[in-house]
């Protein structure tokens, strides 16, 4: 009868609960990463970003030619679709370089024009004519001024570029003392997940890369040699075994 040897398995195994066992036992250590990680969140978010203040102006798109008094006057569902239209165009017209040009002489602050246009956020609000400009700026007076400033340029330059299409100012900007950036909250939380998450994944890959053979549970589980003997622990004393080291408890007399 022909005796094969067996060999070890051809195939990587991972064991899922020695990982388990190591993230336990490195629980601590997942929880400081965490909270360290977390108090350099709120550190960032609190003493290094440069905090950022908002404020926003109303403009009205009017599309028709509405009279007052005794005339009557009609507006139709075309003219206001195409109100909320002018609304993304009004937009473009606001971003563009000669626009922004003026916004800037007009308000007399020093920021670049591609500096301007990343501090201006426009939109509809609740899909209406009524058309949001909101200019972000670390300084709150500052950032009322740029949006004054739109809401005085934006109007005449629209009607020197479109025909019959007007803009009124509903409601114009403020300084708001209160910013509107950074979140600290959101900083510390991203921090407190970042960390633990972190934590996790390399104690995780420790444990995958960790070849160590710790009882003869392992070399039964991963390999298809049998156990033949146990190397016992030296230097622990067991009492009533076999195992152990000598210890010599009663030294001898001296003469």
């Amino acid at each position: 009868m022909e005796n094969k040897a067996k060999t070890s398995k051809d195939y990587y195994s991972i064991d899922l609960m020695h990982i388990a066992r190591s993230i336990i036992h490195r629980l601590w250590i997942i929880i400081l990463a965490a909270v360290l990680a977390a108090a350099a969140g709120f550190s960032y978010s609190t003493f290094v970003l440069k905090p950022v203040y908002g404020a926003q102006v109303l403009l009205y798109v009017n599309n028709s030619s509405i009279n007052f008094g005794n005339t009557s006057f009609d507006i139709s569902a075309s003219d206001i679709q195409a109100s909320l239209s002018l609304v993304n165009t009004y937009s473009v017209l606001l971003k563009n370089r000669t626009t922004l040009e003026r916004v800037k002489e007009n308000a007399g602050v020093d920021y670049t024009v591609a500096e301007l246009a990343s501090m201006i956020q426009t939109g509809s609000v609740n899909e209406t004519e009524v058309m949001r400009v909101v200019v972000t700026c670390g300084n709150p007076h500052e950032a009322a001024k740029i949006a004054n400033s739109i809401a005085e340029v934006l109007p005449v330059r629209v009607s020197e570029i479109i025909d019959g299409a007007s803009m009124v100012v509903v409601d114009r900007a403020v300084p708001v003392t209160s910013k509107i950036g950074p979140s600290v909250s959101r900083y510390t939380f991203l921090g407190l997940i970042i960390g633990a998450l972190v934590t996790v994944i390399i104690i995780a890959i420790r444990a995958i890369m960790d070849d160590t053979i710790y009882n003869e549970d392992y070399v039964l589980e991963n390999y298809d040699y049998p156990i033949l003997a146990k190397v016992p622990n030296l230097l622990e004393t067991h009492h009533g075994s076999g195992y152990g080291y000598y210890h010599k408890s009663n030294p001898e007399p001296k003469e």
